[in-house]
């Protein structure tokens, strides 16, 4: 959490959530101390615009190699920082490298020049930078949010400068200080340990051009408000009720581990985890009994452990709101199959939960649940689950379980209103796909070249022979 101490710079002090410890301490910056980076990130940026993609290719490359050969350190302050096991902390600087390498290979395909038949002249679009993007970035993945972002962008030819969340600025410093190992130039990327509140003046600042967020509806609609009242652009990757259709020709049991890893992932703890399970009446009964079995052998344990499945979730406040929107879906008549009981120990720990009978009214179906807690929803046919599942406010991930490849297609291309749909497979990020939502989930897309283009000056160029 963020503190302020008498010269108006915060203090951010961590927390273990597996057992509550105190971490470390880290002093913040001014708001004038983050006005100064913003500064000091467009100056760096203008020269930067500049280099050739090759020069900008060998640091983006370098920047890989910086992060694997700390994979082990960056792992184990995630896991310190906001309690992510350390396998999958690994497996995060991993995913993070090797986007810096797709972006360093293939920015110059995804940002060439296109031409355009135009007779009597010579005409073609261009892609230019913007200048210094602001990213205001959540705890749940807080490397992989950061470079998802980042590696186009600066392969692009802006500069950043992060705004990541309060619980993770070890994380936050040590992003900036990979990007510096790699031999960026200085000030290209900086990271300002600032308060949320702090965010408003710098969308405003005139050294940021434009602002990028994965966070909260609330804190979405925040910052639209303030990028628009400026005329800046944004991208916004908001939350999600993925939906996964469970149709009566799939194979039951691998669609029941299916869910369960799409439920699971990061503890829960994910805009594009799997939360609504809309499974067709005939399958219903068989298919909880396969989901419980699943998502029971997720076991809470150490999260330095390696075997380790399910570490804590990142505070015990968002555990105790996870725990009463699961204890409101009872009330309101939805039947719990699996955990739903507070652990007796110290830290911000939760059981994976099955809940069914889940229906409109009731927070398991209404709300987004950020944690390791599944509901089943009956439909009677497919038709029904496609409505369920597009009864809702979010658009970000969906997926479709069916042994009829054809018509999973058909549904995940066709019929499901989201940013994403994945057959017989769970929803994940890749930098060789956009990546974004629809409704309240967002606007704009992340990775891929349509996630490089978010952030370029489309300019069309005609010459005149």
């Amino acid at each position: 959490m963020a503190t302020s101490d008498t010269n108006t710079r915060p203090v951010f002090t961590t927390t273990n959530p597996a057992t509550l410890a105190p971490g470390k301490s880290y002093p913040g910056h001014s708001a004038e101390d983050a006005a100064n980076k913003a500064r000091l990130a467009a100056e760096a940026q203008r020269p930067w615009r500049r280099t050739g993609i090759d020069e900008r290719a060998r640091h983006m490359k370098q920047a890989a190699a910086v992060l694997r050969s700390r994979r082990d350190e960056l792992a184990a302050l995630m896991t310190e920082e906001m309690g992510k096991t350390v396998t999958d902390g690994l497996a995060e600087v991993e995913k993070c490298a090797t986007a810096c390498e797709h972006f360093a290979a293939r920015a110059a395909s995804y940002l060439a020049r296109e031409p355009v038949a135009i007779d009597g002249a010579r005409a073609f679009v261009t892609f230019n930078p913007l200048g210094v993007v602001l990213a205001v970035m959540p705890w749940n993945f807080p490397f992989w949010q950061v470079f998802r972002f980042a590696a186009p962008a600066l392969m692009a030819g802006n500069g950043g400068v992060l705004k990541h969340a309060s619980n993770v600025p070890g994380c936050a410093l040590a992003i900036e200080s990979v990007f510096r190992d790699a031999g960026f130039p200085e000030h290209l990327f900086a990271t300002a340990l600032v308060p949320s509140a702090a965010v408003k003046a710098l969308i405003e600042d005139g050294n940021i051009a434009a602002v990028t967020l994965t966070g909260s509806v609330p804190a979405g609609r925040s910052v639209a408000t303030a990028a628009g009242a400026v005329l800046k652009k944004c991208v916004l990757e908001l939350g999600g009720a993925d939906a996964y259709l469970v149709l009566e020709d799939a194979d039951l049991r691998a669609a029941a581990k299916v869910c369960a890893a799409a439920r699971m992932v990061n503890a829960g703890q994910s805009c594009i985890a799997g939360k609504r399970f809309i499974v067709v009446r005939e399958v219903r009964a068989a298919f909880e009994a396969a989901l419980v079995e699943a998502m029971a052998a997720y076991e809470m344990g150490d999260p330095r452990d390696p075997h380790t499945r399910l570490g804590p979730l990142q505070s015990v406040a968002a555990r105790d709101q996870i725990h009463a929107q699961v204890e409101a879906s009872v009330r309101a008549g939805a039947r719990l199959l699996l955990g739903g009981t507070l652990p007796a120990q110290a830290g911000a720990w939760y059981p994976p939960t099955v809940l069914a009978d889940v229906r409109t009214g009731q927070p398991a179906h209404d709300e987004e649940v950020f944690g390791p807690v599944a509901a089943i929803i009956e439909a009677a046919d497919e038709r029904e689950a496609i409505a369920i599942a597009n009864a809702s406010e979010f658009g970000l991930g969906s997926g479709v379980l069916t042994s009829n490849l054809a018509r999973g297609e058909r549904i995940a291309a066709d019929e499901l209103d989201a940013g994403m749909s994945f057959v017989n497979d769970n929803v994940r990020s890749d930098p060789r796909m956009p990546f974004g939502g629809v409704k309240h989930s967002g606007f704009g897309r992340e990775c891929a070249g349509f996630g490089i283009r978010e952030f370029v000056n489309v300019k069309s160029v005609q010459v005149k022979a």
